[in-house]
């Protein structure tokens, strides 16, 4: 762009904010776009700018150089979004080169009019494909479920025992064991750090220990921490060691 098309360039700016184009601002311009031709998307560019609406509803619109350079890239860009490569049979680098670079420019340009649409991969796998994937156990999307409440549950289903719910404290999938005592902070009961073992067992897919079981475990728990109990206080009740100074 030269001064000539500089100039006409902000007399079309003028007609959106009444600016006093100058021949100082003319080369101004003219230096800042000298990569940048006076064409159809540049004057759209100013367009575009004064179509949008400043942030500050009092602030007035002033276009600038850079605001032509990025909007005009931007209206080519906007042509080249379908853009699609149509090569030759058996062209060289060189032949790939000029023919691609020449495409981009007629499309970016609009002399070419862009593709209305994209291309789209068409079909599905094939019968057989599908019958080895199903024999390896893969159910696809075709499983649904029988209840709103087993669709729900499969979007918080997690690996370990916090994807099943506790048969001890009845806690939810996705949700921490918690004690059965409430309290003033935890109403429900406090969380635990680590999940029942009825949980752990469930998740694991083994069996639930029996009345019988559980009791014997639990008193087996008991005996282990009166042990241990016991152990600390006669390791609290050893006397001090007496000196016994030798006699000279």
């Amino acid at each position: 762009m030269n001064s000539a098309e500089a100039a006409e360039l902000l007399m079309h700016a003028a007609a959106f904010d009444n600016r006093n184009g100058s021949t100082a601002a003319a080369k101004a311009w003219a230096a800042a776009l000298h990569d940048v031709p006076l064409d159809q998307d540049a004057r759209a560019a100013v367009a575009a700018y004064y179509t949008t609406a400043p942030k500050d509803p009092d602030a007035k619109l002033w276009i600038l150089p850079h605001h032509i350079r990025t909007l005009r890239t931007k209206i080519r860009n906007a042509r080249l979004e379908s853009f699609q490569y149509e090569p030759l049979a058996d062209e060289t680098t060189a032949e790939y080169l000029a023919r691609y670079r020449g495409q981009v420019r007629a499309i970016a340009s609009g002399r070419v009019a862009p593709p209305t649409d994209r291309p789209a991969l068409e079909g599905g796998p094939s019968k057989s494909f599908m019958r080895e994937l199903e024999a390896h156990g893969w159910q696809g999307n075709r499983t649904v479920p029988d209840s709103d409440e087993e669709s729900l549950a499969n979007t918080v289903r997690r690996n370990g025992p916090l994807g099943v719910e506790c048969p001890m404290c009845a806690a939810e999938i996705g949700h921490p064991c918690k004690t059965g005592r409430g309290t003033a902070k935890f109403p429900l009961g406090k969380p635990l750090t680590k999940p029942h073992t009825a949980r752990v067992r469930q998740a694991d897919g083994e069996p639930q220990l029996t009345v019988e079981q559980r009791a014997a475990e639990e008193q087996r728990i008991r005996e282990a921490s009166a042990r241990t109990l016991a152990r600390l206080a006669a390791e609290r009740d050893i006397p001090d060691a007496e000196i016994v100074e030798e006699a000279s």
